[in-house]
């Protein structure tokens, strides 16, 4: 990059900041009081949490809009609307949870950390719409709450979806899968979906507070079926899912790729 095209760079990238200071981070602050509020009220008459699961999509669908943030979906035809699955995808950015609330047309819930839940107000939106809090400092409890989900995703004929990284990457590179997704699928007898998520980074980084505009990639990726797997499946599945997306960040190659959806074929 020369020098010249390097300062124009650093302008555009200013003057971002200034937009995301000025406009997109006041304007995310009053859509979530918005549409939290509404989600509240409406939860006393949606104990299935649909129609609260409809609030949050518009309010993915606000803040990317006012972030000057540009979804591109491929693979929605790898999955059905009315199906059931648990989705896995990679975790970069706090921008992942509305990205894929807004494209994913699926009724689906979140597997997310206990503290979350803890958070006034925010904790019980979490907790009316059906999310389901993970203990994670207790193994047993941990267990039990998968055991929960799968029979969750049975009776509500619903979807899950879960960042198996346990947070946020902090450099960009993926850290290693926790097997509750695969888990959880394999005990409900549904198809688990990977999922890659790629450029959220570059628009809201770990750490930072202010929103850029940019371009984001949600990626669906083939369904791998688990309704002849047993609970001894879940490592080998879960490390296929994770090179899957390893895969689509560009960190793996293709001839590895192949081999990994031989096995989830098999």
């Amino acid at each position: 990059m020369s020098a010249e095209s390097g300062g124009a760079h650093r302008v555009r990238e200013f003057l971002k900041s200034v937009r995301g200071a000025l406009f997109a981070d006041p304007a995310i602050l009053l859509a979530t009081l918005i549409c939290g509020s509404l989600s509240f009220l409406v939860s006393f008459f949606d104990p299935a949490g649909r129609a609260m699961h409809r609030v949050a999509q518009t309010w993915a669908r606000i803040l990317l809009a006012v972030s000057g943030v540009k979804v591109r979906v491929e693979g929605l035809e790898q999955i059905s609307p009315d199906g059931s699955y648990v989705f896995i995808a990679n975790h970069l950015s706090y921008m992942d949870t509305p990205v894929v609330l807004a494209h994913i047309p699926v009724q689906f819930r979140f597997l997310a950390k206990r503290g979350l839940f803890q958070i006034p107000f925010l904790g019980t939106h979490l907790g009316r719409a059906g999310h389901i809090p993970v203990p994670r400092e207790d193994p047993r409890a941990s267990v039990r709450t998968m055991q929960r989900a799968a029979e969750v995703i049975q009776e509500k004929k619903i979807s899950l979806l879960i960042f198996p990284e346990g947070g946020r990457s902090r450099d960009g590179h993926m850290r290693p899968f926790k097997e509750g997704g695969a888990y959880i699928a394999i005990k409900a007898g549904v198809p688990v979906v990977p999922v890659a998520i790629i450029g959220s980074r570059e628009v809201l980084p770990y750490g930072a507070g202010v929103v850029k505009s940019g371009a984001i990639t949600l990626r669906i990726l083939k369904p791998i079926e688990t309704i002849n797997l047993s609970l001894k499946d879940r490592g080998p599945i879960t490390e296929t899912i994770r090179n899957l997306i390893l895969q689509e960040l560009g960190q793996i190659d293709t001839k590895s790729r192949d081999h990994l959806l031989a096995r989830a074929a098999q």
